[in-house]
């Protein structure tokens, strides 16, 4: 049986701030309690949500401000990695959302790697379009260029799928 819970702080994929959710009571008596994310919704706790609406509201305007300037900063820049890569082209290995994030934050930009939508690692050379959404829902698109080891920077358009083997014409008789 699902128990209704207010949140005290913000929690990836329940809620904000001051709402009244629901969840399962596992992840509650587990997660939620023990973190002080949430309190158990009752006459009493229920005043107190519209304090918390009003605290989360104005915690909104300064998170999107901050993720705007952000959004500003990380469009204007272009990233690069190097990776090793097989004879054939083939990268060993990928490139995750957490290396992506390694590459902001090198840059001294604070993109979390929970910002960066992925389906799946990226596993081929060349340039990449990634797409982000930032704190308070703020879509941002950058690109990735991924550059086999040993390739110059200015080649990298020749290099973006493996390099076809040559076959030779086969004799017919």
């Amino acid at each position: 049986m699902k128990q209704q819970l207010l949140l005290l702080k913000d929690v990836d994929a329940l809620g904000k701030k001051g709402e009244v959710v629901t969840a399962r009571p596992g992840y509650v008596r587990n997660f939620l309690l023990p973190q002080g994310l949430a309190v158990a919704a009752s006459v009493n706790t229920l005043r107190k949500q519209e304090s918390l609406r009003a605290e989360r509201e104005k915690q909104a305007v300064i998170d999107r401000k901050e993720a705007d300037e952000l959004a500003a900063q990380i469009g204007s820049i272009s990233l690069s990695v190097k990776v090793k890569v097989d004879p054939e082209g083939h990268m060993y290995g990928s490139v995750s959302a957490a290396d992506i994030a390694l590459l902001f934050q090198e840059q001294g930009l604070p993109v979390e790697r929970k910002y960066i939508l992925l389906n799946r690692p990226l596993k081929t050379t060349g340039l990449h379009k990634l797409e982000l959404r930032l704190k308070e829902g703020v879509p941002v698109h950058c690109s990735l260029t991924i550059i086999p080891e040993g390739i110059a920077h200015t080649g990298i358009e020749a290099v973006v799928a493996p390099i076809p083997v040559e076959v030779p014409p086969s004799a017919e008789g």
